[in-house]
């Protein structure tokens, strides 16, 4: 009976075992934590809680936009679940991109019989090109004067009114639509991606394109500034017909990978559709040194006036005051302050924010490699020529001797004694100068006596060349152009007609 007694006392002292050493647990994971530290979000910041909450569909997953844009090209297969989509088009060709209206009733009903404005883009992936766009696109419109970037091909687009493309930004286009009506636009994109790679040895991997669409309504004013929706793709573009055969290689090295491999890769589906983005910000700028041979009246389609083309003037250079930049030379003395002057005055100005506080020695220690990366492969290869004092190479040299009185008393005693013996038998010294001619004109020959001889180009009133019989021939740029190479003339000086002007002639 007693030891009977005894089995509840042992079933209580269990019991309150069992409880005290699950408050100790509770009461260790409240140290761990700590009592300032614990909270529902350090729980939920878990992996587990994450993994479950990555699971889920983000909330504007089931959002309906606006607009949605479809390109008709199909996406490549190589590319793995969680990347974005990537599409392959060809250089010149036209595709198709569909503008649909996707509103619901009532929604945004200020545009209903409006137009709207889409600003069609090609710009850079890669976010260190993106830095660069602007010299980036300097460099490719020296290499391909009076060429365009993106383009549209009007007769096969429908929709479309106004299009309008700006000579100074080759990779934007513009038009007006109406969502109510049928709207697509066909593109060309003429640059290819491996055009922007540093290195160029062959075989190697092109940068990635953006499409970007940008779609704005009318404000108040009637301008089409109020933004509705962005979109974009990612592209690579091929020389003709590369991209078919890029897509073929693709879709064979994933015929050739495992059905488990196959699942961490997206299907190639037969069109493009467009993600939502930020719009692209605006960045305007001022071309102030235009590159050669780039005829900015150039397009393909109509151009609006003032379109695009911002307000700001850039600022006029400061003064020269040093003399060796006046000489265009770059010392390792020379200051910040100074190496700005250099930049300005030697059509560098667009660089002149990112060398701010560069010195003459800064400058001097950049490699070709450096210039180019920093300003683009055109405006590079020119700054690096011109921190190095490369001298560019003229068309024409010719040399030229002033006729004096004595001068031509040792010709006439030469033509009496050349018959017995050839060449100067007084072994007179004469002195020539030489002429660099870059432009092998007429003009340019004027300025070029002038200057050598200190008198004003209007004190010369026309420059004659010595033919058969003493005749007098005008020198013309066609005469100039077909002088020879380091050709010897002696100049002779005749009063012209009026007090203050003489004529040159070349003998």
């Amino acid at each position: 009976m007693a030891w009977a007694l005894k089995l509840p006392l042992a079933d209580e002292v269990i019991e309150s075992g069992l409880v005290q050493d699950f408050d100790a647990s509770l009461s260790g994971i409240g140290q761990e934590l700590g009592a300032g530290a614990y909270s529902m979000s350090d729980v939920l910041a878990l992996p587990i809680f994450k993994q479950e909450e990555s699971s889920l569909p983000p909330d504007n997953e089931n959002k309906i936009l606006p607009f949605q844009y479809v390109l008709c090209a199909a996406t490549s297969p190589a590319v793995k679940l969680h990347d974005e989509t990537l599409t392959y088009l060809n250089q010149g060709q036209s595709y198709e991109i569909r503008m649909l209206d996707n509103r619901k009733l009532g929604e945004l009903p200020e545009i209903n019989g409006k137009l709207v404005k889409s600003i069609f883009r090609v710009v850079f992936h890669d976010r260190r090109l993106q830095y660069t766009e602007h010299q980036q696109l300097e460099g490719w419109r020296w290499n391909r004067p009076g060429d365009r970037i993106l383009d549209i091909d009007i007769p096969m687009s429908v929709g479309i009114i106004d299009p309008r493309a700006n000579p100074t930004q080759l990779n934007t286009v513009e038009f007006l639509w109406d969502p109510a009506k049928r709207t697509s636009v066909f593109i060309q994109v003429h640059c290819i991606s491996t055009e922007f790679t540093m290195r160029k040895h062959g075989g190697e991997k092109g940068v990635p394109f953006r499409v970007q669409i940008d779609t704005f309504k009318e404000n108040e004013n009637g301008e089409y500034t109020e933004h509705l929706h962005s979109a974009s793709c990612q592209i690579k573009v091929f020389k003709p017909k590369g991209a078919d055969r890029k897509q073929k290689t693709d879709r064979e090295k994933m015929e050739k990978r495992t059905p488990h491999e196959k699942e961490k890769y997206q299907p190639s589906y037969e069109t493009t559709i467009l993600t939502e983005c930020s719009p692209w910000p605006e960045i305007t700028y001022v071309n102030n040194s235009p590159s050669p041979g780039f005829n900015s009246s150039h397009s393909s389609f109509s151009l609006g006036e003032g379109n695009g083309s911002p307000n700001h003037q850039p600022e006029p250079p400061p003064p020269v005051t040093d003399v060796s930049l006046k000489l265009n030379n770059l010392l390792p003395t020379t200051t910040p302050q100074e190496a700005q002057q250099w930049l300005h005055r030697n059509r560098f100005s667009t660089f002149t924010r990112l060398f701010t506080n560069f010195s003459g020695a800064d400058l001097l220690k950049l490699t070709r490699d450096d210039v180019i990366q920093i300003c683009g492969p055109a405006d590079g290869i020119r700054l690096f020529n011109a921190l190095k004092g490369r001298m560019v190479r003229p068309r024409l040299t010719i040399y030229v001797c002033q006729e004096s009185l004595q001068l031509r008393e040792q010709q006439q005693q030469q033509q009496q004694q050349q018959k017995h013996e050839d060449g100067d038998s007084n072994g007179t010294f004469f002195v020539y100068h030489a002429i660099y001619l870059e432009e092998l004109t007429a003009v340019e020959l004027t300025e070029k006596i002038a200057q050598l001889f200190s008198i004003s180009p209007r004190q010369i009133s026309q420059i004659y060349k010595q033919g058969p019989t003493g005749i007098h021939v005008l020198i013309s740029d066609e005469m100039i152009q077909n002088f020879q190479e380091e050709a010897c003339f002696i100049l002779d000086t005749m009063k012209a007609e009026t007090n203050d002007s003489y004529h040159i002639i070349l003998k």
